[in-house]
């Protein structure tokens, strides 16, 4: 992994983010609110899948991408 790849991970994940907050900031409060709302452990568990997530696409990413 390089520097360039990197830089449009993060770039990604920005751009993404600042969609959320573009185009339905309302919404964004509601769902903090819902996870304020929810149990620690329920947090917790949708964190490590969408880490879980991101490694399979990741991986996924790179077996595709070989040669």
């Amino acid at each position: 992994m390089n520097a360039q790849t990197i830089i449009l991970a993060l770039g990604l994940v920005l751009i993404f983010e600042g969609l959320v907050f573009a185009l339905a900031p309302r919404r964004l409060e509601d769902i903090l609110r819902m996870l304020a709302e929810m149990p620690f452990d329920a947090r917790r568990l949708i964190g490590v899948l969408a880490l879980v997530a991101g490694v399979v696409l990741i991986t996924l990413s790179r077996i595709l991408g070989s040669p």
